[in-house]
């Protein structure tokens, strides 16, 4: 009797988050590297001038910003995967 559930694999995917500040602008550059590549995405955060200086706050849009194009870029991906592999598009 075969069984149709996949084996169980283990994978390990690292994200760096490379954040500068200078004066008001917040910059991050976001590497993502995994089995299949590296992805990367560089984003900008600004301080509105009315609001009070807070680093954190810029740390905390620029990085999540980082983060969500790295996201857009792996969902790009995996469609274009599921493409090629003869699936329907959004199957998962």
């Amino acid at each position: 009797m075969t069984s149709d559930i996949a084996a169980t694999r283990t994978k390990h995917w690292t994200i760096d988050l490379d954040i500068l500040e200078q004066g008001d602008d917040t910059t991050v550059h976001a590497v993502l590297r995994g089995d299949a590549g590296t992805l990367e995405s560089h984003t900008v955060a600004q301080r509105n001038p009315h609001d009070a200086p807070n680093p954190e706050i810029g740390d905390d849009f620029a990085a999540g910003r980082a983060l969500l194009d790295l996201g857009r870029q792996l969902l790009r991906a995996g469609t274009v995967d599921s493409s090629a592999a003869g699936e329907r598009p959004g199957g998962w």
